[in-house]
Parts: C-alpha cells; structure tokens; sequence
C-alpha cells in the first residue's frame, strides 16, 4: 500500500476534528472506568474466600490427626465439605470417610453450627450469614503404607487425600496448612512450598497451596526423621528417611542423583526446581506413590545392599520417573481429579507398563545393568505375562480400565482371569520401542515418543490426552495402522509379536513350547496344615473337585505335608490316577484326581550376529 493511499485513507476534514476529540474523550473516560473496575474486582478477589487448614497431633498413641479447616467470606448459606475417596495414583476406592470422626462447626463467635451428613464422604454445614467459620474433625491413621496415613509415638504420614476434606466447588481455591507437630517431633518434610506471609509460632510450620490438588498431592512426613539433600538435573532435592536401615548417606546421593539424571535425560528437561523423597524404612515394603514434585518410598529396612539395592533403584527410577508419565503426560481423565469416585481410564497399561518399562531399562542407561542382564530381565517379563493364564483371558486396556474392582482387589481366582497391566503393559513398550528403533533405523526411540506427547499434550495445550489421540500419535509417530496390533494385542489376548518385532533390531528369539505333567495346584504349608492356596483353571486339581482353603492331608494312603507332599505329587507321570484325603470344614473326604498337564512357552533372547543390526540393539541399549 502507498504512502499516498494511507494519507487519503487517515485525513479528516475540519468539521470532524470535534467529533473525533469527544470520542477521543469518551474513551480515556471509559478506560479509566474500566480501570477502576478492574481495580474493585481485584480488590475483591483478595477479600475473596479463604481457605486455611491446622493440622495437629497433641496425642500421637491414640493414632489421631485432628484438623480444622478455617473459612472466610463464603456467601452461600450451606457449604458442604468432603472427604475423597480415594489418592491419585492407587485406583482403589478406600472409603478414607471411615476414619473421620467428632465432624463439628462453629462460626466467628463461637457458636456451634449444624452440621449433616449427607453422603458417605460429604458433610452439610449450615452458616447462615457467618462470615467466619471453623470446621473442625479428627482422622484415626493407623495404616502405614505410601496412599494411607499413620500416626504413633514415631513419627506421622500424611496422605493428603485421606486427611484434608475439601469445599465442594472450591477447590481451586488457594490456602494455607499449619502443621502443629507433637512436641517430641522436631522436623516436617514436604514438598508443599513455605508459606509467604505467616505468623510464626513456635513449633510450627506454615506452608501453602495452589489449589487442593497440589495440597492433597503433597505428602507429609513428621517426626524426627533423617534428612538430606543433593542437587541434580538442575533441581534440588530433599530426601527424608525415616527407621533404622542399612542405608548410607553418601552412597544414596551419588546413586539417587544418578538416576536422576539419566531419567531427565529421557525428555531433555525437569519441570521442578524442588523435588522432595519420602522413604519408610520398615519391615514389608510396600513400594512407592508418585506425584508431581515428591513421592514416597517404602523399602525393607535391609534392602540398601546387593540385588536388593538395585530393586531399590528401579524403585527410585520408577516413581521419579512418573513425574512426567502420567503426572504430566496422562490420560484425560487422571486431572483434574474427580474425588468422589472412580476415575476410569484404558491407558494404565500406558501410564504404569511405559514406567515400568523405562525403571528397569534406565539402569541399563546408568551402567547399573550390563547388557545381558538387561536383557534377561526383559526376556522373564516376556515369559512371565505369555504364560500367565489370565494372560489369554484379559485384555490389557480392560485390565486398566478395571484396575478399581479387580487389579487391587485380587482374590484366589485373579491369577486365571487378569494380567497386571504393570507387566503386560512393560512388554508392550518393549515391543513399541523396538519399533520406532527399526522404522527410524536407530535415530529415535520411544524417548522421543514420550517427548512428542509431553510437548504437545502438557506443555502446549496443559491437558491429558483421550485413549483414541493416543493410539492416532502412536500410529502417526511409527507411521503405521496400529487398527491390527491394538486389535490383537491391546484390546485382544493374543501372544504379542515377539520374534517379528526384536528381530528387526538385532535380537534372536527362539521359542520353545514344551508339554508337562501339572496338577495345577498351588498348596503351602500354615500352621502346620498343608493348604490350598490357588487352583488353575482347566486343570486336574480343578477337575477333581479341590478347592481353595481346602486342607490336603494325604496322598494316596499316606500322611503327607510341606515338601513331601509337593515331591509325590510332582513325581506322578502324566495319566496316572492318585487319591487325596482332604479336609474341608471339618469334613474329611477323598478326592480322586488323574494327572494332567501344562503347556509352556518358553522365549530365549541372544544378541544376533548380523552387524548390520548390531548398532540397533547398540541403539536400544546403550549407556546415558
């Protein structure tokens, strides 16, 4: 456009110089007005609702927490308040309600409030104009493990989830949490960040929230635990550990930091500047619960030596790990959270099988791992899932889908009807990578998958991703119709493609199905009782009419128990008839069963000779 068109376009006449300098007034005014608006509404918002929380612990042996929940200028008349169900991360509904007792309120004055309860995790509370008021209630935590709370003479766990109830339709509210320790306790752990503006009290400390989620996402260790920090990957990181252990200092900063590195590695940045480790060091280990900045650990208190020290390590690399699967990178449905009930998702097998995958394949990266026993390690995966019975009954995304009534409520039939997705999900990410390894011809990886969706899903559009968009990147990343494989292998039972797969990357499979005698009984000795614990489906043990819980006396005339009896049985060849004297509410009678048999399958994995793939498995396995 010339310059001589812009003038013509932009000239005025005399006449509308007056118009244009009352327009030019009319909107300075209005700015200005809508500048004071602004202004009120800012104003306002800082009068806004509030939300605060103190948590104390004044009896530590009677296992309670009491809690009070502080509000300010709420305008409605009834606020209900609700305890969820369940922690983010563990799919289980826990009904955290059957903790929660002496639910009571009051307003400004001290007044007490009615308060109903109106479902099993929701409270009613009346405060009529009350401008200010206290909730107050007491939680029984006596449950040690990493999605519940515990509370003794110790030390005290806080699982937020099970803790803090929440202000229906608020919680996206910010606030502040006072933790008032028991006066034996010197120290709070967590990665909820130091409260700006507090009024310091002696003994405690004062942290806040974003919203309920960062709060209840936010693990809280008290007590006089031990702790330490070492920096990596450009974050700085708190480690707490509380019981007596084998560990030592030195050796988990340098090993820890290690896998800190390699797993940020895998996507090129870290989204925390803090990151906090909560490790129990107790007598059943019972492994570990991501979340966004922290997570917590717990480890037998002798584990920190040998092969045992490198389960710890997987452990470490597998919840750091999930900081950007399924924190970050994640199934639209895990976030925001719906507390109240189950949140339903096919893609565990994603979120938890790609974890799994890369906890033990990270060691390999690190050294820890040579080549070989990585590949070993892979190669009992793979023979573990195809052999599963459950394998060819349950479908990996139906696995995932019902994690909530069947993947954490296992019963003596589950091993014949489900297959983790934990594990199933590990092969299937084994299998994907090596298909990018060989499409690409060893220039990208299933890292660089990852990277694709935590760039496009997290970083630019901050969401999770439904089930279809995910297989519609995965197909466009390996630029293949994944219709047939997801038909076959994700959302059918068939025996994953294998030898196709890893032979294109330089891998041998050989596999050999071999035919056995079996019972198909899974008998241990209790209590001095020779006990049924699991029965096989289509198996002889079935046919014959033995049960679960059923106690096995003898065997063909004779008192058997513990090794002998599992010997004998063992030595019977295929066909031949036995009989078995079995007690069965305090019923005895005879069973009498014919030998019969399993089929195996059993895959060997070798690194191939031809040179031209070596560099591909060089690929797949190399060292950060």
């Amino acid at each position: 456009m010339s310059k001589l068109r812009i003038a013509t376009l932009f000239s005025i006449s005399d006449g509308d110089n007056v118009f244009v300098s009352l327009t030019r007034n009319f909107f300075c005014m209005y700015k200005r007005f809508l500048l004071a608006v602004f202004a009120v509404f800012i104003s306002y918002l800082s009068f806004a609702q509030r939300i605060s929380y103190e948590l104390s612990m004044p009896k530590p042996q009677s296992h309670y927490f009491r809690v009070q929940v502080n509000l300010s200028d709420f305008k409605e008349e009834t606020l209900v308040v609700k305890m969820p169900v369940w922690a983010p991360g563990s799919y289980l509904v826990r009904e955290f309600a059957k903790n929660v007792d002496l639910v009571k309120a009051f307003d400004e004055n001290n007044k007490p409030i009615k308060v109903t309860k109106t479902t099993k995790n929701a409270w009613s509370i009346a405060k009529g104009k009350a401008k200010q008021i206290r909730v107050n209630y007491e939680v029984y935590a006596f449950e040690l493990s990493v999605r519940t709370s515990f509370l003794d003479l110790s030390h005290g766990f806080v699982s937020g989830s099970g803790v803090f109830m929440y202000v229906d339709n608020y919680k996206d509210r910010s606030g502040t949490l006072e933790v008032v320790p028991h006066a034996s306790f010197k120290k709070v752990t967590t990665s909820l960040p130091a409260a700006k503006e507090s009024v310091q009290k002696d003994g405690s400390f004062d942290f806040s929230f974003d919203n309920y989620d960062q709060l209840v996402d936010c693990p809280i260790e008290i007590g006089n635990q031990e702790v330490f920090s070492f920096d990596a990957a450009g974050v700085n990181h708190t480690v707490a550990i509380y019981g007596i252990g084998n560990h030592q200092i030195a050796t988990l900063k340098q090993d820890m930091a290690h896998m800190v590195e390699t797993a940020t590695a895998v996507f090129g940045e870290n989204p925390n500047k803090q990151y906090t480790f909560i490790i129990h060091n107790v007598v059943d280990g019972q492994g570990g619960l991501e979340h966004s900045n922290s997570c917590t650990l717990s480890v037998n208190r002798w584990t920190y030596e040998g092969e045992e020290y490198k389960g710890f390590l997987s452990l470490v690399a597998h919840e750091y790990f999930h900081l950007w699967n399924v924190k970050r990178i994640r199934p639209i449905e895990l976030g925001p959270f719906n507390y109240d009930e189950e949140n339903y998702t096919t893609l565990l097998w994603v979120m938890e099988g790609f974890t799994s995958y890369y906890d033990e394949l990270l060691l390999r990266r690190a050294g820890i791992y040579t080549k070989d026993e990585y590949l070993r390690k892979i190669e009992g995966t793979i023979n573990y899932v195809e052999n599963a019975v459950g394998s060819r009954v349950q479908p990996v995304a139906h696995a995932s889908f019902d994690a909530w009534i069947k993947g954490y409520r296992p019963n003596e039939n589950s091993a014949n009807t489900g297959m983790t997705y934990y594990s199933r999900g590990q092969m299937l990410a084994a299998l994907i990578d090596a298909k990018i390894i060989a499409n690409s011809k060893g220039t990208k990886c299933l890292d660089h998958f990852l990277q694709h969706l935590y760039k496009t899903f997290y970083k630019e559009q901050n969401r999770g991703f439904s089930e279809m968009e995910f297989k519609q990147e995965l197909a466009s990343f390996l630029n293949e119709d994944m219709d047939d494989f997801y038909a076959r292998y994700i959302d059918g039972t068939e025996v994953a493609p294998i030898k196709s797969v890893f032979e294109k990357i330089g891998v041998d499979v050989s596999q050999l199905n071999t035919i056995r005698p079996s019972f198909g009984a899974t008998i241990r000795q209790e209590n001095g009782k020779a006990l049924v614990k699991g029965i096989r489906a289509n198996s002889a043990a079935e046919d014959c009419g033995l049960s679960v819980n059923d106690e096995v006396i003898g065997c063909d005339g004779f008192r058997m128990e513990g090794a002998d009896l599992d010997s004998y049985i063992s030595s019977i060849p295929d066909g031949q008839s036995f009989t078995l004297l079995v007690a069965r509410n305090e019923l005895y009678f005879e069973l009498k069963a014919t030998m019969g048999t399993t089929e195996r399958m059993q895959f060997t994995l070798r690194f191939g000779q031809d040179k031209n793939l070596q560099k591909l498995h060089d690929y797949w396995l190399r060292t950060q």
